[in-house]
This record gives structure tokens, sequence and C-alpha cells, in this order.
């Protein structure tokens, strides 16, 4: 894309990129524009008529109008003036006095107020009437003009299609595709609508209300989403100590000027009367306040205690992916140098252990192989076990504008999730059978010569052993194993092996399951076969969608049993001596416990204590009988925490911490992009940052973990694990986002991996002949349909931030979706209440009918641990790496007709 020369705007020469537009050129030259039908995120419309240029003698809307080399561009003549001020004047001129109020911080009163146009130029006020239904969108019609921008921000950006303009006229307006209640629509509250609306007419409520940029706010800080593992980027506006707004950046690495209704809006719980006001220590069976010192004090003794009864193995910690790198890399350090144990470990075993397990053993790294980025290049997209619409849903709008836009899609999912509707092919396997269906692929991908022989001879190993198993996975016989119809399974092969630059995405529908590392190797398998990976130019790799904000992070940062930071193995001479060096300390030498490892050794005794960071345990692990058993086993329980969750009432000491608003450091997302978190607002007076906590025990126990700050905390990182090395709060200051490996400061980080080698022993990539295994549960009479849980938009994980807030009048309950057959032949309507039964507990859910599940299946979130959902997952984990095997349960209905709700 080479510029374009020669092009005058006013007599000025300015050059502009190949394909932009005369506005672009304008601004250029430092010039500006009336636009208000234009939103640079959006395709350009023209039809407000207020930027109109003279290109070359002739009059155009410079926002529609292609720069072309040698156009003579005139912006300041006295009749085109005229002719802007009279397009603004006749939009306005039908608009109510308020639109142009000397308090409106709109776009459009920006703009008269630029050309003095007048409230009383504008008519008088109209009545066309608002609507408040929703907890974060408002529309007062009276001030719509119809430009069309918020429906082509939900069309074009979000892809949720949930907003039209209705009317004829002067009369045209915005609304709810339905024709309801804004409430009642598909509207997913991504703020969009709020963002782009030039005149206030689509607001949000509340203190923010018609904050729309925050460069216009004086105290506006920059930080990185706390909710899940995208990464967006957020412009936080604050007045004194409280956020008025929460605005998605424009220039965001990742999010590009989008986001989602929890990253925008889940703010409330901040300032929730629930947060913890100062530590909590158990006496007599209960709960009570206590001070700072007092509690650090039993914190120090407990461990001590611990240590000398046990030794040091007696002790252990769950890290937390909702912290940042830099507390991770402070906890792992503590348990290792002041402890003297590996008993450290953190959320990413309930989730994406098998993908470092199984991107580690294909490729060498415990990562994704290429950047979203480059994901959005490919031509092919291959989404696995995965609803990036609910649970990642600024990727799923962009995964779905670029299917959209003319890239093939395959989902491959049980349910009928968002992409799905879009799919070109939608497989459908019985949940627990990726491996077969995954292999059922590359069968015709080796039986049809779409492999890339030069490729697997060259760079990949293990060919000859996959191909004999293949021989076992004709199309006929996957389509037994799955359910998936065989022509389905050759359509979606054909669609993959034939594309030029095809990419996978996946999510925990292949990691929690009894075989979830054999899914993500045989997964990986397609990408090898298809030399789709290491910078071939014919394809993106292989991307996992990881869950909470820094579940990567965490790893990264070693808070893993068996890994050290940057995953240098424990077991490793090498690796433990770099880190020796650094900490001045013999660190031990065998791995340590597993997060159920953790509670097993609780419940038998030889766990004494137990610091919980961040998690509740009680209400995310699987069986969370026997959690509870385990913590009311243990004889110290600590726990840092925001709330009295349900793992805290079981704690003998709880810690009140800061949230991700109010504290320093950095996040890594999805795809490796390590980005600053900066503080927005002070957590309430007796809360701490993890950060500080882990020094205070530290200190209560004689000891110094030095790095004081969290960037002497990264830095102190990147001399322990060589893939960080290049990575500072300075660095990342400087240039938003740096992906690892970054083993230098003037090195670049590698956004793409394997360009050169792969990082395994022989630098091959590795295929994987694992065998086809079934799930550790299957229906049967006693127990006939099979559970799966996951994640829906409104809510995230345990719901401890999302339900303290707005966000619980989008969704107030658990659900348990089914379809209309097995709600008919259990007599269920949609708002019965139902009691959900499986081998291992019960639950208490609301039925909701759906048609994107099969016959057979239910499906139900996690976000309410009052309906004990977690109560009902069994003890199966992934073989390799302990992950739980959630996506598949055996249950029953009963009580169906009992009660229903209105």
């Amino acid at each position: 894309m080479g510029p374009v020369t020669g092009l005058r705007v006013d007599g000025l020469l300015v050059e502009v990129p190949e394909g932009a537009s005369l506005l672009d050129a304008v601004r250029a030259a430092g010039g500006s524009l009336p636009t208000l039908c234009h939103d640079d995120r959006l395709r350009p419309a023209g039809s407000c008529r207020t930027c109109l240029v003279r290109a070359d003698g002739r009059i155009t809307a410079a926002c529609v109008t292609p720069a072309a080399p040698g156009t003579d561009v005139a912006t300041a003549q006295e009749d085109l003036r005229a002719l802007r001020r009279d397009a603004v004047e006749l939009i306005v001129s039908g608009l109510p006095p308020r639109a142009l109020s000397a308090d409106c911080r709109s776009e459009l009163a920006d703009t008269c107020r630029t050309m003095d146009i007048t409230p009383q130029a504008t008519a008088s006020e109209a009545s066309k009437g608002r609507d408040d239904s929703h907890p974060y969108v408002q529309l007062d019609r009276d001030l719509c003009i119809a430009c069309g921008r918020c429906v082509r921000m939900c069309d074009d950006v979000q892809g949720t299609f949930a907003l039209t303009l209705t009317g004829r006229g002067a009369d045209t307006v915005v609304a709810p595709g339905t024709g309801g209640p804004w409430a009642q629509s598909d509207c997913v509250a991504c703020g969009g609508c709020v963002d782009t609306c030039p005149t206030g007419a689509i607001t949000r409520p509340g203190p923010g209300r018609g904050i729309t940029t925050a460069q216009s706010h004086p105290e506006s800080v920059r930080t990185t989403c706390g909710y899940c593992g995208v990464g967006c980027t957020l412009d936080v506006v604050v007045d004194g100590n409280r956020v008025s707004a929460v605005l998605p950046a424009l220039d965001g690495p990742v999010n590009q000027g989008h986001a989602c209704v929890k990253g925008r809006f889940a703010h409330g719980y901040l300032t929730s009367t629930e947060r913890l006001a100062q530590p909590l220590i158990r006496k007599n069976g209960h709960l009570e306040p206590a001070g700072w010192e007092e509690a650090l004090a039993l914190v120090a003794d407990g461990l001590r205690d611990a240590v000398a009864t046990g030794g040091p193995d007696a002790v252990a910690a769950i890290s937390s992916a909702r912290t940042t790198n830099e507390e991770n890399y402070l906890v792992q350090k503590f348990l290792r140098t002041v402890i003297g144990t590996n008993n450290v470990d953190n959320c990413s075993r309930l989730c994406h252990a098998p993908s470092a397990a199984g991107l580690s053993a294909a490729f060498g790294r415990a990562g994704g192989t290429d950047s979203f980025d480059d994901v959005e290049k490919a031509d092919c997209l291959l989404v696995v076990g995965a609803n990036p619409v609910e649970a990642h849903p600024v990727i799923g709008a962009r995964l779905l504008q670029h299917a959209l836009a003319g890239a093939s899609l395959i989902v491959a999912d049980p349910r009928e999730v968002g992409l799905a509707h879009h799919a070109d092919v939608h497989l459908r396997p019985r949940p627990g059978t990726n491996v077969a269906l995954f292999h059922g692929l590359a069968h015709v991908l080796v039986a049809e010569g779409m492999t890339d022989p030069d490729f697997l001879r060259d760079r990949a190993t293990g060919l000859p052993e996959l191909t004999e198993l293949l021989t076992r996975h004709t199309p006929a016989r996957t389509a037994e194993l799955t359910g998936v119809p065989a022509e389905l399974i050759t359509a979606a092969a054909r669609l993959y092996g034939r594309a030029e630059r095809p990419a996978i995405v996946y999510g925990l529908g292949v990691t929690e399951h009894l075989h979830g590392t054999d899914g993500v190797r045989t997964l990986a398998n397609l990408a090898i076969l298809r030399g789709a990976v290491g910078n071939t130019g014919r394809g993106y790799g292989i991307t996992p969608l990881r869950g909470q904000n820094n579940v990567q992070g965490a790893s990264d940062m070693g808070a893993l049993p068996d890994m050290l930071p940057g995953y240098g193995r424990v077991t490793d001479p090498e690796a433990r001596s770099r880190a020796e060096a650094v900490w001045g300390r013999t660190l031990p030498a065998q791995a340590g416990l597993r997060i159920p490892e953790m509670f097993e050794a609780a419940r038998r005794g030889s766990l004494r204590a137990l610091w919980i960071i961040g998690e509740d345990v009680c209400a995310t692990d699987p069986d969370s009988r026997q959690v509870v058993e385990a913590l009311d086993a243990c004889p110290l329980v600590v726990v840092n925490e925001l709330f009295l969750s349900e793992t805290a009432k079981h704690a003998d000491v709880v810690l009140p911490v800061a949230s991700w608003l109010e504290k320093e450091g950095t996040f890594v997302n999805f795809d490796r992009r390590f980005q600053r978190v900066r503080t927005a607002v002070r957590p309430p007076a007796a809360a701490r940052t993890d950060f500080d906590v882990v020094h205070a025990v530290a200190a209560a126990m004689g000891a110094d973990l030095g790095c004081r700050t969290p960037a002497e905390a990264l830095s102190e990182c990147g001399r322990v694990a060589p893939l960080f090395a290049g990575l500072s709060h300075t660095r990342l200051d400087r240039e938003g986002a740096v992906a690892w490996p970054c083993p230098a400061p003037d090195r670049p980080g590698e956004a793409t991996l394997y360009t050169d080698a792969f990082t395994t022993p022989d630098g091959r990539a590795r295929l994987s002949a694992a065998p086809y295994l079934p799930p550790g549960e299957t229906p049967d009479a006693a127990y006939p349909l099979l559970l799966v849980t996951g994640r829906r938009w409104a809510h995230y994980n345990s719901g401890s931030m999302t339900r303290r807030g707005d966000n619980l009048l989008l969704e107030d309950r658990g659900y348990l979706d089914l379809h209309p057959q097995d709600a008919a032949r259990h007599g269920l309507h949609d708002g019965s209440e139902v009691t959900v039964e499986s081998r291992h507990g019960r639950a208490r859910l609301t039925a909701r009918l759906s048609s994107g599940l099969s016959p057979g299946q239910v499906f139900c979130a996690f976000h309410f641990p009052e309906s004990g959902v977690n109560a009902l997952t069994s003890g199966h984990a992934d073989t390799v790496t302990s992950c739980p095997e959630y996506k598949v349960t055996a249950v029953r209905l009963t009580d169906g007709t009992a009660r229903t709700t209105p």
C-alpha cells in the first residue's frame, strides 16, 4: 500500500495511504470537517452532506470520495462553508432546543458551536418519546437524526443486528429490531451505539451520561480490561475517585474501539456495599473483623506452624488469573523462596492447562502460534469448542465480520452457538468425542491429498504413526463415534484443506475433557498437516481463546507446580540455577501439587496451610462438596478477596484486596501480548493490592522478597525467564502491547512463533497419533441427559463482580437450556423451576427452552453459585493435566412440574 502523492488540500501538498478518502486527506492537512454520519470504524455513508468539499471543481462529500493523485481539494471557500452550515442547520431544525444546550457534550452540539448555530434556530420541543427500559442504554427519540451510525455500528462492528431505522421522512428514528422495548431486544450492551451517536439520542444513564470520548475528559486512565482474556484496551474516565465511564480505546491493539457489556459497564462492584471493609479472622467458629497487623501475624504464624509440623510441602497456594503478572510472579517466588515448596498453581488448571501441555508437545511453547491480527487474514476459520460471541464478545464480533466479508467459516460445537448461525458448515459432535472428530477431518486431508508434503518432510515428525491410525477414522466411522454426518465431516475438511490460509481458533470445549490434552494435540494435527503454522505463508496456525483476563500470564509467571517463570521446568537444573542466581536461594527440585492434589492432601491431613488468591474455588471447581470438605479440613485457609465469597466463608483469614481497576501491573492476553494495567481509582481504605499483601506476609515472616514495585518485579522476572527479558513497564507505556517471546529490549516481540524452527527438542512439529477414548461419563437409563457447562454473555465466572451491578438486570438467575422435546417429556415450560441431579450432586435452575441444543443435551452456566451447578460435575479430569471434565456430565431432571415462575 504505497502513498498517494500530489494531492493538494487548500494548496498544501499531502500524502495519504492508498484507499484513503478526501476526508482523510483534509485531516492529514490539519483541517477538520463536520461528519455527522461518519465514524472511522464504519463504512462511509455520505448521507448527511456536512463534509462537502470541492474536488477539481466538483462539490462532493469528502467521506465517500476516494483520494486520487493530483486532485485539488478546496475546503475553505465561503460557498462551501455556507453549504455545510445549511446542511447542519437543516439537520438540527427538527430537534428540540436541549439538543444544543450549553451543557450538552455531543458531537452535534460541538459542531453547532463551531458554526455559531444556536438553540434558538431549532424547532420547539418534540415528543417522540423515550426508551429507558435498558440498564445501560437509553434512547431519546427526540434527538435522533436518523444518521444510521448506531445501526451500522451494531451490524458492522458488533454483528448483533439488533437495531434498525423505523418510520418515514422526518419521523425516522432508530429502534430495536424486535419492535419492543430496548431491554427485550437482541442488544448485548456493547456500548458501540452509545459511543457513535452524534447527538446524545443514545446514551448511558448515570454519571457517565454523554461521555463518548475519554480524550475530552481531563481525568482519564488507560488500562487493560480485567474480565476475559481478550485484553481490550479501555479508557477509564474518573470523577474524583469514582468511575464515571469506561470507554473502549479507538487505538486498542486488540479491541480497536470496541468493548463488551462487562468491560464497558460492569464496574458497579467497585462501590458495592458488600466490598470487604477490613480483614476477617475466624474466632470461635465465626469470621470477625480484625486489623491488618493481627491478620498478618495470624497468617505468618500459621504458615510457620504448617512448615514446622509437616515441612515446606505442607503449605500450598492457588494464585490467580484475575491478578497481575507481577502479583503472580511474587506469589510463586514467595512459595519457592520463603516457604521452600513448588506447591503453587492457578486456575488455568481448570481451563487451559491442556492447551499449555498440548501446544508445548506439538510445537514447543505454551501459547497460541499466531497473533489474532494474522488470524483475521485467514480465508478459512475453523472455530472449535468456543462460543466467542458470548464468552469473548469482541473476538466473536471480529470473527463474524471476517466471515461476513467472505472467509469460510466452520464451527464445531455441540450447541448452535452464535457463530454457527453464519457458518458454512456446523459440526455438532456428541460432547466428549473431539479426538474422533479431529481424526476424521485429518483422514480426509490425508486421503484427498490436502496436506503439505514439503512441510511434513522438512518440519514435522510422526506422520507414519498418524497415517496408520487415520485408516480407522473414515468419515463413516467418525460419524458413528461423533454423531456428525459423514458428508459434513468431508465438507468441513475440504473447506479447511483447500483454503490458502486457514486458521484454527478453539476454546474450553476442546480442553475441559477427560482427554483434553489429546484434543488439543489432535486439533493441532490439522494445522501441521496443512503446513499452516510457522510463518509458512500457508495459514495462521492455532489459537486458544483464554478464559480469564490473565490466565495466560499467571502461567507465564511460573504460578505452576512444575514450571518456573518462562516455563523452565523445576526439574531442569539449568532453569533452577538461573532462578537461584537471581533469587539467592536453593529451590526445590521436585514438582509440587496441582489444585486437585492440594484438596486431596488437605482432606488427607498432609496439607496444613492453603492460601487462595482471588479464586472462588467453592463456586468454580468441580465436585464442590469435596472442595468444601478440603477447606474445612485444612488447619489454615487464607483467602484474598473483594467480597465474602463462598470460598471466603470457609477461610480462617480473609484479606480485603484491590480489583483490577485499582492496581498497577500487566496482563497477558490470549495471543501472548503483554499490556499495561494502571490504577484508575483508589481501593477502599482497608484494601491492599495482592502485590502489597504478599510483601506484607513475607515481611511478617522475616523475609524480604525484593522488587518493591510491580515494575521492578517484571524486570526481575526477565532475568529469571529469557522469554521476557525485553519487557518492561517503560517499554509497554511507550509501545502499548508487546508479544512474548521478547528476549531483548531492542528486539520486537514474536507475534508469530516458529518462523525458523519449532522449539521442541528436535526442532520439528509433532503430530499426535493419540487414540480416541470415550469420555468419563455417558448417559444411561438412570441419568439420560448430558450436561455441558459454560458461560453466558451478561456474566463472568462465579459472578462475584457482574452480579453486584446492573448486569443482574440483564440475567438474574441460573438457567438450564434444554431442547423442546426434552422439556415436553419432563413437563417443563419456559420459567419452570427444575432440579438437576447427577451422580455427584444436585442443582436448582430455571428451565429455558432452546432449539440450539440437540435432544438429550442440556446446558447451564456457573455464574450463580447458589444454584449449585458445580456440585453436579464429576471428579473426572484430563489424564495429562488434571483439568476437570466440565463438558460431559450425565444428569437427570426432577420436580419439573413442582413450581413455575411467572
